[in-house]
């Protein structure tokens, strides 16, 4: 036998404290009783009461306490080995960590809140693999594709202004990084969630969506950040600001969301472009994309299934507590 819900055995220590209020209980009483009347009396008094029947009351109630707790924990008898497939897409996304992305006109600044994106795309995902790229001055592989949505949160997590080495916006290289993660031999089932504020400063952006619609890829983009732009601020060790990125002419640099790339992209590979909100609601939308593509299967696992039965220790939990309910203290006059 095994528990499916263990931790409600605890539960059990209700029965030995119950059974300690009881015997208080009847203690009290019968010493209040004294001290009303002598015991002559209180036999004439109470000729029809039953401490016998009492007493069943009590253990009535103690079994029902006790197989009750047993039910809330779940015993399991009996096993069957069951095969799950498990079916969905790739899906792998690409994170801009470029310094543009601590500009702070969405709060509290455009990395964190693509962070946020991330978390509300693998809440919302069911039995898809899940990649992600990072990218700065060059695009590095953070976490393979993978159905473990707690390991990819964790290295989610670990993302920061550091995670990619060399400065700069290789929007380029990262979409080619993110097609290279794919089965090449499959033409479907493969989408990029791009994560950007759109600026490239290098290579050719809409040369690497053609590749990635050439291989099978759908591209959905969430632009980061707003077109009117805002100042990339400079931290210090403890991430406060100290001043804002100047030119070479002592002016300083405004990050503008780069809309028209991010749509030309989009578009390119039969995606959607969305600029990121507070409420998320591009998320609801681009999932729902994802869900109507059709699906692959990804793994299939053996794996062990119990067969729950609480209701052996609930039914007679549920009639004990209806007997002693019923049962009265009080003998049957013949």
């Amino acid at each position: 036998m095994r528990f499916g819900a263990p931790i409600y055995l605890w539960l059990l220590w209700l029965a030995p404290v119950l059974a300690l209020v009881l015997w208080l209980a009847y203690r009290l009483r019968a010493r209040a009783r004294g001290r009303f009347a002598d015991q002559s009396l209180l036999d004439r008094l109470l000729a029809g009461y039953s401490p016998r029947r009492r007493a069943v009351k009590s253990i009535l109630l103690l079994l029902a306490v006790i197989l009750l707790s047993v039910a809330l924990a779940r015993p399991q008898f009996g096993e069957k080995m069951v095969f799950m497939k498990r079916r969905g897409i790739d899906i792998v996304v690409v994170l801009d960590t470029s310094r543009s992305m601590l500009a702070r006109d969405m709060r509290p600044d455009r990395l964190s809140k693509a962070k946020q994106e991330i978390y509300g795309m693998l809440e919302r995902m069911e039995g898809d693999r899940v990649g992600l790229v990072c990218f700065a001055g060059e695009a590095i592989i953070q976490c393979p594709l993978t159905l473990d949505y707690n390991a990819a949160q964790v290295l989610v997590d670990a993302v920061d202004m550091y995670s990619v080495g060399r400065p700069g916006t290789a929007l380029t290289e990262a979409i080619r990084k993110g097609t290279g993660m794919f089965d090449a031999s499959e033409k479907k089932f493969k989408v990029i969630l791009l994560i950007t504020d759109g600026e490239d400063h290098e290579g050719d952006v809409e040369a690497a969506a053609e590749e990635a619609q050439q291989a099978g890829v759908i591209i959905h983009a969430i632009g980061i950040g707003s077109p009117s732009g805002e100042p990339i601020p400079e931290l210090d060790a403890q991430g406060n600001v100290t001043g804002f990125k100047k030119d070479r002419d002592g002016r300083v640099i405004l990050s503008k969301l780069d809309e028209y790339t991010l749509q030309k992209v989009a578009l390119a590979t039969e995606g959607t472009y969305y600029r990121a909100s507070a409420g998320e609601l591009e998320l609801d939308k681009i999932y729902e994309e994802i869900s109507q593509m059709e699906k692959k299967e990804l793994e299939g696992k053996l794996f062990t299934q119990y067969e729950d039965r609480f209701s052996w220790f609930l039914i007679p939990a549920a009639l004990l507590f209806a007997v002693e309910a019923v049962l009265s203290e009080r003998r049957r006059r013949g």
